[in-house]
């Protein structure tokens, strides 16, 4: 998740966010196209930058940043889209790029601290994560509205009582007006005046939904029990811009505020992420190991119990005039030796040998796969002078590791390989020797002479390789 505060509206925005004020943008070239608002601030000075990148989720839609040029502690973040124009922000220089990253894809505004809309639909922020879309879960927000400009102006607001700052006297640590919507009615007034700017109808300024009423706000505390930490901790996370705390909804009396419903989604994050799996896998013993490591360490300590208590030969070294760096070394071997001999207890040869072998028979499926749709026309599928075969690295490393610790059932489950990639693909064994022996030489631990004489062992008996 990416937490980003803009500082103003640009007063070119069609989309105003509630509660800033707004700022002259004109010194910004916002109708001359990206390319013209990246050249603003790329390579220009030192502490200057610019950026574009073109949406390909819509046709002529585009998002960029600049530094400002007037002053470079400043940026501005534009992001246009053909149907619903553009949105325009003063930010900290430093925070464009994190905001044009997240902007990238079918995110369009983000209110409420971090509720998103899409041009037709609002949602939650992102907090779970989807393995397969590669993407945080779109969860859409309950019976949400779009609140537009005409929506928000009545005839209260008086666009004399505000202003239009600039860049030069802005003040980052100035608070938000309290007549904000005096404000909006000024935008309001110097936006219609604009050739081409969006009726106020479109111009999106914030969400409303259940989800944010005030009886759906919790504070620190409710928060914090929810996650199961500490109020403390919560805090903690929250000075030290934890990016996994999500930004809070609201602000009352000065305390943050976060909706439900973005608590209990923040909560379900936490159970999926790495330490949250790690609890819920915990054997729950003081060494706070995994169920499977608390197993070993268990087995071994019993070992370990049974070589230096259980035998007299060796408890007797306990005595005081026994105890020697040669002695200590002995049982240190004897200890080490029981590690060694349990290998197979730790990562059973029985499940790691076939896992190897359908790794890299995959990797050879997709190898395969690409030299046929290489062939050329009229030439017999199967028919190749060279095999362009591969082991992806981590596949490799592996394989090393196998047969460096389990040398003979390493030789088995090869053979195996070599078997089952000549039945499939009619791959020559020398051909699948060679690929490994490659793979192992570059992504494994074996020396030249040891890997030499193994895969030596591999070859068919009427060649050599």
């Amino acid at each position: 998740m990416t937490h980003f505060h803009p500082l103003a509206n640009g007063l070119s925005t069609d989309h105003p966010v509630p509660g800033l004020p707004f700022v002259d943008d004109s010194h910004i070239p916002l109708d001359k196209g990206p390319e013209a608002i990246e050249a603003v601030g790329r390579n220009k000075a030192e502490g200057m930058w610019g950026r574009y990148d073109p949406d390909y989720r819509s046709d002529c839609a585009w998002l960029a940043f600049t530094t400002d040029p007037l002053d470079h502690s400043l940026g501005w973040s534009v992001r246009y889209h053909p149907e619903h124009g553009r949105t325009v922000l003063l930010m900290r220089d430093d925070d464009t790029s994190s905001l044009h990253s997240t902007w990238d894809g079918e995110r369009l505004l983000f209110r409420a601290g971090g509720y998103w809309w899409d041009g037709a639909t609002w949602y939650r922020p992102g907090q779970v994560w989807d393995p397969v879309a590669q993407d945080y879960e779109k969860r859409k927000a309950r019976a949400a509205i779009t609140v537009s400009a005409a929506d928000m102006l009545d005839g209260r607001a008086d666009g004399a009582r505000a202003y239009v700052g600039k860049v030069l006297t802005f003040d980052v640590e100035a608070p938000a007006p309290e007549n904000w919507g005096d404000h909006l009615a000024l935008w309001a007034a110097r936006h219609q005046e604009r050739d081409g700017a969006l009726p106020l109808e479109k111009c999106v300024v914030d969400v409303a939904t259940p989800e944010l009423s005030g009886a759906q706000l919790i504070g620190v505390p409710e928060m914090a029990e929810l996650g199961g930490i500490t109020a403390s901790t919560l805090r903690a996370y929250i000075s030290r811009g934890n990016s996994e705390v999500p930004q809070p909804q609201a602000s009352v009396g000065g305390r943050d505020q976060w909706a439900r419903a973005v608590a209990d989604d923040w909560v379900e994050a936490r159970q999926r992420s790495h330490e949250g799996v790690r609890a819920t896998m915990s054997a729950g013993d003081r060494d706070e190991l995994s169920k499977g490591a608390a197993e070993v360490r268990d087995r071994f300590a019993a070992d370990f119990h049974n070589t230096l208590w259980d035998r007299p030969d060796v408890r007797k070294r306990w005595i005081l005039r026994a105890r020697n760096e040669n002695s200590v070394r002995e049982v240190s071997d004897a200890l080490a030796w029981n590690v060694a001999t349990s290998l197979d207890r730790i990562l059973p040869t029985h499940l790691l040998g076939p896992t190897i072998q359908s790794a890299v028979l995959d990797s050879f499926a997709d190898a395969v796969q690409m030299d046929r749709a290489d062939e050329e026309p009229g030439e017999t599928p199967g028919e190749k002078k060279v095999w362009m075969l591969y082991v992806s690295r981590p596949v490799a490393g592996m394989l090393d590791w196998f047969i460096r610790h389990h040398p003979e059932t390493a030789h088995h489950y090869i053979g195996d390989i070599m078997h089952e990639a000549h039945r499939r693909w009619e791959i020559p064994a020398e051909e699948t020797i060679r690929t490994l022996r490659t793979a192992v030489s570059m992504d494994g631990k074996m020396s030249d002479e040891d890997r030499k004489t193994f895969f030596a062992l591999l070859a068919p008996p009427a060649e050599s390789v």
